[in-house]
């Protein structure tokens, strides 16, 4: 822990976009070290975004920073946009060479590379599994078709159309009186292989924009079901993302874009 500076750099970056002003957005703010939880989490209610990704230098060769994720309601055990994003802020500022490695708290050693302007992560493979759809299905507003689970916080309702996802609409009230899950609704897509909505109302997100974690869930679900081990993926918020989700053994890699569009100061007294 440090005392408490006036000041913090502040950037803000819309992560698995095609353009600015898509995709999702990620605070990303580096520390020189932790301040108390209690500083970081009402940063994350402070900047109201999905995800605020704070990052700080490790020495040594396990990894090249620590990275934590704060909504604006809880701190999270993986995020997957926020991290391509700090991965491009990292990229932006000067560091060396092209793939940088963060080190989580709960998701282990987390790497960004990059090729050109396209980014990847490298997340664990979340395979579900199958199970009874369960009485709560109809809380989303539609009928899925099936029921996939990862054990502890991931969801999976497959709908048969595309249109059928883009229908939904969800009770967030009585979802996020579930805890801290991911609802995500996917169907086959329409410009895209996948299609998916994802749903977080008891984190403090109704609707994400881009999730990454949800797509390590989707990336082994939708590999088996395709029959191969890449494919294109929409997350079809109102802001909309791209994603190109590849099955690397126990890995999931998502390619996409990032825009930084604002850079600051972030004061704390």
């Amino acid at each position: 822990m440090t005392d408490l500076p006036a000041t913090l750099p502040y950037c803000h970056i819309d992560a698995f976009a095609g353009r600015p002003f898509t995709g999702n957005q990620a605070a990303v703010m580096p520390l020189e070290a932790w301040l108390d939880d209690s500083v970081l989490q009402a940063i994350g209610e402070e900047n109201n975004f999905a995800e605020t990704a704070f990052i700080v230098p490790l020495d040594g060769d396990e990894a090249d920073y620590e990275l934590r994720w704060f909504t604006p309601a809880v701190e999270i055990a993986l995020c997957g946009h926020a991290t391509l994003a700090a991965g491009h802020y990292v990229f932006e500022n000067g560091f060396a060479g092209d793939a940088v490695r963060f080190l989580t708290r709960k998701a282990g050693v987390l790497s960004v590379t990059r090729n050109g302007d396209m980014l990847s992560l490298s997340l664990p493979a979340y395979p579900p599994s199958p199970a009874p759809l369960p009485d709560w299905t109809s809380l989303l507003g539609g009928l899925p078709s099936e029921y996939h689970a990862y054990p502890g916080r991931y969801n999976v309702l497959l709908f048969d159309h595309a249109d059928d996802v883009l229908a939904l609409q969800p009770d967030f009230k009585a979802l996020a009186a579930m805890g801290d899950d991911q609802f995500i609704c996917t169907a086959p897509g329409v410009d895209t292989d996948v299609l998916s909505r994802v749903f977080v109302p008891g984190a403090g997100v109704d609707e994400d924009s881009v999730t990454g974690s949800a797509h390590a869930v989707l990336t082994p679900f939708w590999a088996q079901r395709l029959g191969r081990d890449s494919f294109s993926a929409c997350q079809a918020s109102e802001r909309g993302g791209l994603l190109r989700c590849t099955l690397d053994g126990d890995r999931a890699v998502l390619g996409g874009q990032c825009f930084t569009v604002v850079t600051g100061t972030f004061r704390l007294r």
